[in-house]
């Protein structure tokens, strides 16, 4: 009977040191990982913005891609697309326009 109430006893420490080491408190618990919200969000509204973007007619994708996407100015786009300013002017206030309807109707 001693050996056993002994056992009973050692298997109980046991147990005791080893909760502590597992289960921590619940507040260290909550700042644990991440709701990811946010960063849902984020990939939803880049799925919108890359489906508006195609949307587009190609010289009006082109000129945003190249100006506010890549981040060129507009003389250089413009070049780069063999346009006078001008156009690429027009098509960029076009696109813009045609994006920000698509996009607030996503919304």
């Amino acid at each position: 009977m001693y050996r056993i109430m002994r056992n009973a006893w050692i298997d109980t420490t046991r147990a005791r040191s080893r909760h502590g080491q597992t289960f921590v408190d619940e507040e260290a618990g909550l700042a644990v990982g991440d709701a990811g919200d946010k960063q849902i969000e984020a990939v939803v509204e880049l799925g919108n913005v890359g489906r508006a973007m195609q949307s587009l007619p190609a010289d009006q994708r082109e000129a945003i891609a190249l100006v506010l996407v890549e981040g060129f100015a507009y003389k250089e786009a413009a070049e780069i697309l063999g346009v006078p300013m001008g156009t690429l002017t027009s098509r960029l206030v076009r696109g813009r326009e045609a994006l920000m309807t698509k996009l607030g109707e996503a919304a």
